[in-house]
């Protein structure tokens, strides 16, 4: 038996925490912790399912709904142009040029 609770973080993961700054180091912990309880859900939604193809197929999809794609970078570009005062033949250049890249 350990005297580790199973969501204790990996010594890998403490030695990153160490040096960032406080609210960054937070964030990071929990979502290593929340990753940690998806994973055991799936793990387990898995082992309860009679068809092993559904289970997985089931666990892709909480993952996916559960972890939605960030942003693309020209996702990003574009929400920031918003609120910035640019001339706008500088704005509209910029903003033509962002929708000419794919997501």
């Amino acid at each position: 038996m350990t005297n580790q609770h199973p969501i204790t973080p990996p010594p890998e993961l403490v030695q990153q925490l160490y040096g960032l700054p406080q609210m960054r180091a937070i964030e990071k912990a929990f979502e290593a912790g929340a990753d940690q309880e998806l994973e055991a859900c799936c793990e387990w939604l898995v082992s309860k399912l009679t068809f092993r193809e559904d289970g997985i197929r089931f666990a892709d999809e909480l993952r996916a709904a559960r972890r939605p794609n960030p942003p693309s970078l020209k996702e990003q570009a574009l929400k920031a142009l918003d609120g910035l005062t640019l001339p706008d033949d500088a704005f509209e250049t910029i903003r033509f040029a962002l929708d000419q890249l794919d997501d």
